[in-house]
């Protein structure tokens, strides 16, 4: 049951195209898809008690258990809690879809597809125990992402913010995939859980920090932390659903879960503090300056995201430090940090994914991103304005809105840190609340510009491209919800403390001991330092709110050739200078030249190889004897493929070419092979046919004495590459380090059922690798059919024209 709805996004992409073609005009297919998001939101919701009182579920699903492939899924406080998002946002996303996106115009079937592929693909990833079952999620996140943001193809910007996205992840998703072998390596285990229990030999490994570098590398790509998050804002060219669902609540959150899940194995170290601590500050004062920027509404969000990621990825460097002191006083304290990390997760999903959808709400209605045209929009669309109020104050972290509450803990974590004493936080360590102070007075900023500037002044409908009106009951429900959701977790925090934060806390902390005290959130807890920084951000950002005509310009006229996104450009396009000036120095169009290049490489590589590894070594002991057969077949070989060569008559060759495969399946019958003399002796029947139909439709070859120059390079080359390849056999021969695999595909009769061993090696032992390459040729086969077809279509229309 549980795999049934896991997998039911991904199942439910089949039926959509069906869906789409015959009831489409009737009614939208996201009510159908609908179903999917819901049903999984409601079937998850029966593990909050179980989970909440510190159970967990563990189910598997055999898929290769001869290599231990399998389907291993745990539900824990900290995947459940992941669930819930993924599933309850989706929902609300799928609902905002149905009204914001047209049936008429939009390519419907298409968009769905792609949604429930990313949406099954992070489910796959929260609750996956298996590494590289998460690596294969991880990527497919990653494909799907890439869909979703190119789904209007047509525009330029969108397929580079596309490929943009594609490039970065993927390449951070390399570098995790790398550190996740290492990590198996240490472990000698594919499970987490298995891991986190065997911490001892992987943190004395001489491995440990190269994998921990390559996990973050995968970690901070995709959670867009500095410099890696230039591909979020480009992102935005997608429809403002995806960027709803996306880029506030999912898949830029799958680095937050990435960290959180690895914090029991990683945590504790000082690498990982300062990487994770100091990068996501780092990104959080970058995020929320840049932001300030920006005069498109996606783009000022895109990059408050960025710093409220780096925000939460802060908190998680900082709680990592009760890893280090384990039970007790200090560790207690920054306990509290992981758990604001997860509280601001969850209050960063309401009230962004809010925000985006009132961005999308006023493209909608009045065609227009830009602030600049904006003002007094509140007189029309009274509604949009009060989610846009709740949402934009909830992010500037005022009361009485959840962000208040966790921007509080993150002041107090910040703090805290400030005075551990470890890991060199000395003066340097009163760089946290002082960089966390400022950047929450520019996020306070940008989020007053958001919601004043656009909805506030005076209305000037001179401005905009269409008559302005409220946006529909359907686009308005979704983001009401979520700011329903900021409001109620202000006044109700510890419901959501008790029933999904603390398991989830349990589950990246399981060595600490929890106290429901010491978790409680609470909206007020005196007069400390953290009231007087809000006080301190409430003050200087209202000031500079007032003054931001006579500063903000300053920003705006930062030169494009400092920011990382011109460097990203620069780097992009001069890569591609230097690959197409080396592609043009040897892609010369001889093939005679592409030979030499290949086989000089086979050489020179394979030679230095065997002498640098002392790998020559001949040992012809236990050869067996050569017989008066053995060497007339090779003479007859010899002859046969010079004929080859040399042969003035197609007819002459293909018979030549014939009889040669045909001796060396008399070779197979000779070393007792009669399997695979039967299978050669089929392949070349059935090739030397194909050749004669072939060469039966071609010219004859036209009769010329023409004086072939001898070139004494192609004689180096050949002569290298022939001693080479004996010489390599021959060593292999003499290396005998394990024992020969013989035996065992003797045994294929008993292992696959199969009388002929070729057969049971293709079919069944290298099965995958069969299939794959069918799958290659049909997709070129697939190809070649669409040109031709394209072709001869564009050929009809031209004619009837």
């Amino acid at each position: 049951m549980f795999y049934t709805y896991i997998f039911l996004p991904l199942i439910s992409a089949i039926f959509v195209p069906f869906l789409y073609k015959y009831f489409n005009r009737v009614v939208h297919t996201g009510w159908f898809v609908l179903l999917v998001p819901t049903s999984i939101f409601i079937y998850l919701l029966q593990y909050i008690p179980g989970v909440a009182a510190g159970d967990t579920y563990k189910y598997t699903l055999s898929w290769i258990p001869s290599l231990d492939m399998n389907m291993i899924s745990y539900v824990d406080g900290l995947s459940l809690l992941f669930g819930l998002l993924i599933s309850g946002v989706g929902s609300l996303v799928i609902i905002y879809s149905i009204f914001y996106m047209s049936k008429v115009r939009e390519a419907l079937h298409n968009f769905y597809i792609y949604l429930l592929m990313f949406m099954g693909a992070m489910l796959g990833v929260v609750f996956s125990d298996h590494l590289l079952v998460l690596y294969g999620f991880w990527e497919l996140t990653s494909v799907s992402s890439f869909l979703l943001i190119s789904y209007w193809y047509e525009r330029k910007s969108s397929r580079q913010g596309a490929l943009k996205a594609l490039l970065i992840t993927v390449l951070g998703g390399f570098g995790m995939l790398a550190g996740f072998i290492m990590l198996i390596m240490m472990a000698d285990t594919y499970s987490i859980r298995e891991m986190i229990a065997n911490l001892e030999v992987i943190q004395s490994h001489v491995l440990f920090i190269p994998a921990m570098l390559c996990v973050l590398l995968g970690a901070f790509t995709k959670s867009a932390q500095f410099p890696f998050g230039i591909w979020l804002p480009d992102a935005m060219e997608a429809p403002t659903p995806v960027s709803s669902y996306l880029h506030s609540a999912t898949m830029v959150k799958a680095g937050i879960y990435l960290v959180a899940r690895m914090t029991p194995i990683f945590g504790g170290s000082s690498v990982w503090f300062w990487l994770v601590a100091g990068i996501g500050l780092i990104t959080l004062l970058y995020g929320s300056l840049t932001a300030l920027r920006q005069t498109d509404l996606k783009a000022m969000l895109a990059y408050s995201t960025i710093s409220q990621l780096g925000l939460i990825m802060c908190l998680l460097g900082v709680g990592s430090l009760a890893v280090y002191f384990g039970p007790g006083e200090s560790g207690t304290i920054f306990t509290v940090a992981t758990f604001a990390a997860l509280f601001h997760l969850f209050n960063h999903s309401t009230f962004k994914g809010s925000l985006f959808m009132v961005v999308g709400i006023i493209d909608h209605e009045t065609g227009r991103r830009d602030i600049r045209y904006f003002g007094g929009l509140m007189q029309v669309m009274p509604i949009t304005f009060t989610i846009a109020l709740i949402g934009g104050l909830s992010m500037a972290g005022l009361p009485p809105f959840n962000g208040f509450l966790s921007k509080e803990m993150f002041f107090a974590a910040v703090n805290e840190v400030s005075q551990a004493g470890i890991f060199g936080l000395g003066s340097i360590g009163l760089l946290f609340p002082i960089i966390a102070w400022i950047a929450s007075i520019f996020t306070f900023v940008y989020c007053m510009i958001f919601v004043f500037k656009t909805f506030g002044g005076q209305y000037r409908p001179e401005k905009l491209t269409r008559k302005v009106h409220e946006a529909p009951w359907g686009m308005l429900f979704s983001p009401a919800v979520l700011a329903l959701l900021v409001i109620l977790i202000f006044f109700f925090p510890n419901v959501l403390g008790k029933y999904i934060l603390t398991p989830a806390l349990t589950s990246i902390l399981p060595m600490m001991p929890l106290s429901p005290y010491d978790l409680k959130i609470s909206a007020w807890h005196g007069p400390n330092m953290e009231l007087i920084m809000t006080f301190g951000v409430i003050v200087v950002g209202l000031l500079l709110f007032k003054t931001s005509k006579q500063w903000i310009q300053v920003m705006r006229n930062y030169p494009q050739g400092l920011t990382l996104n011109h460097w990203y450009n620069k780097g992009l396009t001069g890569t591609e200078r230097l690959s197409e000036s080396l592609t043009n120095r040897y892609m010369t169009g001889s093939l005679r030249r592409y030979l030499i290049y290949i086989f000089s490489f086979f050489v020179i590589v394979l030679i230095s190889s065997l002498l640098l590894l002392h790998g020559l070594q001949f040992d012809f002991s236990n050869n067996a004897a050569i017989n008066i057969f053995d060497v007339g077949l090779v003479l007859a070989m010899v002859i046969a493929a010079c004929t080859v060569l040399f042969a003035g008559n197609r007819i002459v060759a293909i018979v030549a070419l014939g009889a040669l495969g045909y001796m060396v399946s008399m070779f197979f019958v000779i070393f007792r092979a009669p399997d695979l003399a039967l299978t050669q002796m089929v392949v070349e029947t059935v090739t030397t046919v194909l050749f004669l139909l072939c060469f039966y439709h071609l010219p004859k070859l036209k009769k010329s004495i023409e004086r072939i120059p001898f070139k004494l390079t192609n004689l180096v080359i050949s002569i290298a590459m022939g001693l080479t390849v004996t010489v390599l056999a021959l060593s292999a021969n003499g290396h005998k380090l394990f024992e020969p695999i013989t035996s065992f595909f003797e045994n294929a009769f008993e292992l696959a059922g199969a009388k002929n061993i070729v057969n049971a090696i293709l079919v069944d032992f290298r099965g995958f690798d069969t299939m794959l390459e069918i799958s290659v040729l049909s997709i070129a086969g697939l190809g070649v059919y669409i040109f031709v077809h394209q072709r001869s279509k564009r050929r009809e229309q031209n004619e009837t024209e």
